[in-house]
C-alpha cells in the first residue's frame, strides 16, 4: 500500500497501476461503514485508492473542523487490512493552495435540507469532491446512502460537469441495535446514544406505515417526530418527506419515490439518517 502525501506522488503511483481504480474518498476515523465501501470498490475494480482529508471548506462557524476525530495510525491500518493499494493523505495546503478561489456549487439541489441547516457545505463538498476526482481520476467512486443528500448532490455534479465515472450508492451500516455508523458517534454519552436509538426507530416506524400504505406526508414526517420527541435529549433540526429526484418537499400524499430524512442533535452532536421510500 502505497500512502501519499502530495498530488505528484498520488500521480506517480497511479501511472504504476493497471486496470480500473476504485475511490473511496474519507474524512478519516475509519469504521464499519468505511470498509464495506473498500470492499464493494475492491469487488467491482482491479485497485482501489481511499482519500483520507478533513476538508475545512465544508465546515460552518459553528460546525466541529477542531474537533472533528482523528486518528492516522487506525485508519492506515484498516485501509492496509481492506486491501487498498492507494491513499491519498494530504495537508491542507496541498488541496487547497495559497490564492486558490475556484468553488463548486450544484445550486438549488444544496441548498435545501442539509444545506439550509449548514450554508456553504456543499459547495465545500462538491469543490473538494471535484478535486479529489480530478486527482485520483477513478472509473468509480463509492459513497455511503447514509449521507443520501451528498450522493444526490455529488452525481448531480458529476453529471453536470460531464465526468468520466460512475458515483456508486452503498447501502447505510448500522450498529446491531440499528443506529446508524457515523465517525460522529463517539461524541455521544452512553445516554445520548442511548436515546437516538430513536432516530432509526423513527424512520423504521414511518417505513412500515409506507409499506401499509401510508402515503400522507404529513402523517409520515409525524410518525418520525413522535418517536424522537420522547427523548428529552434530542432536538430536532428537521424531519423532511421530500421527492427524490429534486428534495421539494411533499405536501398531502406522496406520489413518487420519496427520500425521508432527519438531523437531529444530541448534546453538541449532530446526527443524520434517512430511508428511501419507493412508489
Amino acid at each position: 500500500m502505497h500512502v501519499a502525501r502530495t498530488v505528484a506522488d498520488f500521480r506517480a503511483a497511479h501511472a504504476a497501476l493497471t486496470g480500473t481504480l476504485g475511490l473511496v474518498p474519507t474524512m478519516g476515523y475509519l469504521h464499519e461503514g468505511h470498509r464495506s465501501l473498500m470492499r464493494r470498490a475492491r469487488a467491482e475494480c482491479d485497485a482501489v485508492a481511499v482519500s483520507i482529508f478533513v476538508n475545512p471548506t465544508q465546515f460552518g462557524p459553528n460546525d466541529d473542523f477542531d474537533r472533528y476525530p482523528r486518528d492516522e495510525e487506525h485508519d492506515l491500518a484498516i485501509c492496509r487490512e481492506e486491501g487498498v493499494s492507494l491513499v491519498l493523505m494530504p495537508p491542507v495546503e496541498e488541496i487547497y493552495p495559497e490564492g486558490a478561489t475556484t468553488t463548486v456549487s450544484v445550486g438549488p439541489l444544496s441548498t435545501t435540507l442539509e444545506g439550509a441547516a449548514r450554508p456553504g457545505h456543499f459547495d465545500g463538498v462538491t469543490t473538494v469532491v471535484s478535486k479529489l476526482f480530478a486527482i485520483v481520476q477513478p472509473e468509480r467512486a463509492y459513497f455511503g446512502q447514509k449521507d443520501a443528500q451528498q450522493l444526490m448532490v455529488i452525481r448531480r455534479m458529476s453529471r453536470d460537469l460531464l465526468l468520466p465515472l460512475e458515483v456508486v450508492g452503498c447501502p447505510t451500516v448500522r450498529e446491531p441495535d440499528g443506529l446508524a455508523l457515523s465517525s460522529r458517534n463517539v461524541y455521544l454519552s452512553p445516554e445520548e446514544r442511548a436515546q437516538a436509538l430513536s432516530l432509526s426507530r423513527g424512520l423504521r416506524r414511518a417505513e412500515a406505515a409506507w409499506a401499509d400504505g401510508v402515503r400522507d406526508a404529513e402523517a409520515l414526517r409525524a410518525l418520525v417526530r413522535e418517536e424522537i420527541e420522547a427523548q428529552p435529549l434530542a432536538r430536532i433540526d428537521y424531519v423532511s418527506l421530500a421527492e427524490q429526484g429534486s428534495l421539494a418537499e411533499c405536501a398531502g400524499p406522496a406520489t413518487r419515490d420519496a427520500l425521508l430524512s432527519l438531523a437531529v442533535r444530541f448534546g453538541k452532536t449532530r446526527l443524520i439518517d434517512n430511508v428511501l421510500l419507493a412508489v
